[in-house]
């Protein structure tokens, strides 16, 4: 069943769409509630949800498990870099991923195999400021 297409959920798309890198449904909200919407939380978590499996946003789990949003820009499948610090996100393509994961699934006996791939590391400038705090 196909979501309407509301004022909140909008506002959840164009707010989402303003955030740098990717962000939780708390924090999104957050944002929301300080431009005093009236969205609340649990609208909030259906946009998303919807906006995910449309493909209009990425999801991915964080490393402390958390479900974190990002207004997609490409199409078709693709990984990201993210930086664990500052949240920027590189969107890349991965043939050699592609590769090894149709390999070992096939190693294995399995067809259709889908993946995901998300790298999680710092970026360059927060790599740096963090070697500045470690040296000082």
């Amino acid at each position: 069943m196909a979501q309407r297409n509301t004022w909140q959920r909008e506002r959840v798309r164009e707010a989402l769409a303003d955030a740098r890198g990717f962000v939780s449904a708390q924090t999104l909200h957050a944002t929301l509630r300080g431009e005093n919407t009236g969205i609340g939380l649990a609208t909030v978590y259906r946009a998303l949800s919807g906006l995910a499996a449309s493909g209009d946003a990425d999801s991915l789990q964080s490393p402390e498990g958390e479900a974190l949003y990002r207004a997609c820009t490409s199409a078709g499948h693709h990984h990201h870099l993210i930086c664990r610090s500052c949240g920027q996100t590189v969107e890349i393509e991965a043939k050699d991923v592609e590769a090894w994961a149709q390999r070992t699934a096939a190693l294995h006996g399995f067809s259709e195999a889908e993946h995901v791939v998300d790298i999680f590391g710092l970026c360059t400038p927060c790599a740096n400021r963090r070697a500045a705090e470690r040296s000082a």
